[in-house]
């Protein structure tokens, strides 16, 4: 698994708490859904990262 940044974000208050209330919704962490609808977009607009070959091995 490829290791994972720490950033900061900002967003709208009112955003966050939709997004707080989907991950809920999908028994997902906050930061999980957020992870998951920015793939999803990503993978819509074949823009997903490439996987590194090691990370393919163990599918």
């Amino acid at each position: 698994m490829s290791k994972k940044k720490a950033f900061a974000l900002r967003i709208n208050e009112d955003m966050l708490k939709a997004i707080e209330k989907w991950a809920s919704d999908e028994f997902r962490s906050t930061n999980g859904q957020i992870e998951w609808m920015l793939m999803q977009y990503l993978k819509e607009h074949k823009r997903q990262p490439k996987q590194k070959e090691n990370d393919k091995d163990k599918k």
